[in-house]
């Protein structure tokens, strides 16, 4: 697995001719080979101009040929072996464990994608047969079907270098549901994203796929990223980020004269609602399990539990004192990136520097290099409601507890939040009648609403919501993990009186495909 540092477009592997980068191993700062030199605008227009040549041909492929596509990639990526997840290591300091689990879920998620292409359910097939003996007036005969918005760009995130990277979420969503994929891949992480748009590459040409079905470019800054955004090629972009990157390229797809879809991932701090019998009964191992979470993977997780909420109570007190404990002794994890590493030590002092709020500790320092020193703070429900700079993401291993007076100014503190990702509960049976106060503020609030859980760790199936409201998300109505992310990138099209021969396989009055279709109102079948 020689690395080449090359732009991979369409089948061609060409060396790019602008600024060149090269990964730094934030475990010891030192770089990594090769270079890795930026794409410039002719080959932006080249991947844009091969994805759109490809589409016709691709959003009209088999659901077995797709499906076989997606399976294939996956294949790929296991046969990179080990020398994928050494190079994803040293570009992340990411440890053994936790890459190749990210690589098993990059393989299940382009494999659950397979199933759904298969199943046609994502077509949304829905037929009203002519009737025209109707008074008063006949009716055409009307068949709906879901189509692909076209070539999609793709920004790798950098706390996930799998998952959410070339082949992650996005790209798998992408292209099950028949969109051709330009990936602009993440600085942080080049090698890695290189080693996995080969695989790709690799699948397209093994499934004999239309050339332009996938491309990824690198970039030293912005100007490939916003290029492509820009692009009259490119139908919709999926991003996960900062939510200055993310409200960046929204707004280069709202001044195109076509605007476009962005469907980004930004900003959350995934609040925990501690309830008052759940903190009574086990307060102790509820701030263990706490700490455990936070610390995950140095807190570098969209999902990571910011903010915590609870009751001023001994049972709170508590809490926050056994939470401090548990923290003193969290070792400190190197963080993905020296950029990211120096936000953190930034956001963690401006919370610091806050006159409302109180450190209750801190965790270990770390020897090496960009290593995150946990923290845990406190602060009043009333501050919260007071400074809205207390609601701001720490991306890291930091959290601050909220002490409400009662369960009206919790739910005063839940209505001021932003959108979320996630909301917790950690709740008994003695909770039910607040929480029942407390949930239909949280749905507004969330997209994904747990209980007796931690937000870490996202499951990828089929009811799994991983998006929310603003800044959580762009576009409150998708999610970007399990299978209904692949409705972002379709639209429905409606067919009137078209011959049989002329009507896509899926409409066709035979129902060839096997699908269910709704006939009528009714469930054909």
């Amino acid at each position: 697995m020689i690395l080449e540092g090359k732009q991979i477009i369409g089948q061609d592997i060409a060396a790019g001719p602008g600024t060149s980068f090269q990964a730094v191993d934030p475990a010891s700062g030192e770089t990594l080979p090769p270079e890795f030199p930026s794409a410039d605008s002719k080959q932006v227009e080249r991947a844009c101009q091969l994805a759109w040549d490809a589409f016709d041909a691709y959003r009209e492929t088999s659901l077995e040929e797709r499906a076989k596509f997606l399976e294939t990639i996956a294949e790929e990526i296991e046969h990179l072996g080990g020398g994928l997840i050494e190079r994803a290591m040293s570009e992340s300091g990411l440890p053994v464990a936790r890459l190749e689990g990210e690589r098993g879920r990059t393989c299940n998620q382009l494999r659950l994608f397979a199933g759904v292409v298969r199943a046609g359910e994502w077509l949304g097939v829905r037929v009203d047969p002519a009737l025209p003996e109707r008074t008063p007036m006949p009716r055409p005969d009307l068949r709906q079907r879901h189509i692909p918005l076209g070539p999609v760009a793709v920004f790798g995130a950098s706390n996930f270098p799998l998952a959410f990277s070339v082949a992650g979420g996005d790209t798998a969503s992408a292209l099950a549901s028949g969109c051709p994929v330009i990936v602009k891949a993440h600085s942080a992480h080049p090698g890695t994203s290189e080693l996995v748009a080969r695989a790709i590459q690799s699948a397209a040409k093994k499934c004999n796929m239309p050339e332009g079905v996938f491309s990824m470019l690198f970039d030293a800054g912005y100007e490939v990223g916003t290029s492509l955004v820009k692009h009259p090629s490119i139908k919709a972009v999926g991003f996960t980020g900062s939510r200055k990157g993310g409200l960046a390229l929204q707004q280069a797809a709202q001044s195109r004269p076509e605007p476009i879809p962005v469907y980004a991932e930004m900003s959350s701090i995934n609040p925990v609602f501690l309830m008052p019998k759940a903190l009574e009964t086990r307060g102790t191992d509820l701030a263990q399990a706490f700490i455990g979470s936070l610390n995950m993977g140095a807190g570098q997780f969209c999902t990571n539990p910011g903010l915590v909420i609870g009751l001023k109570s001994p049972a709170l007190d508590s809490f926050i004192e056994e939470a401090g404990k548990a923290l003193k002794d969290t070792p400190a994890n190197t963080m993905l990136t020296p950029g990211i590493h120096a936000a953190y030590e930034q956001s963690v002092a401006k919370l610091a520097g806050n006159a409302k709020v109180n450190e209750v500790g801190r965790g270990l320092t770390g020897e090496g290099e960009n290593q995150c020193q946990a923290g845990l703070f406190t602060t009043q429900g009333a501050d919260v409601l007071a400074d809205e700079s207390l609601q701001e993401e720490v991306f890291g291993a930091t959290s601050l507890v909220v002490i409400c007076s009662d369960m009206d100014e919790m739910k005063r503190v839940a209505e001021a939040l932003e959108g979320q990702l996630t909301a917790t509960l950690q709740m008994d049976e003695g909770d039910t009648d607040a929480v029942a106060r407390l949930l239909p503020t949280l749905e507004r609030r969330a997209g994904r609403i747990m209980a007796n859980g931690w937000p870490t760790g996202v499951e990828v199936c089929h009811a799994m919501v991983h998006g929310g409201p603003f800044p959580a998300t762009t576009d409150s109505r998708s999610t970007s993990v399990g299978s209904a992310a692949i409705f972002r990138f379709l639209r429905p099209v409606c067919y009137q009186n078209l011959s049989d021969s002329l009507l896509p396989e899926a409409l066709k009055k035979a129902n060839s495909l096997g699908l269910n279709r709704l006939v009528d109102g009714k469930r054909e079948g």
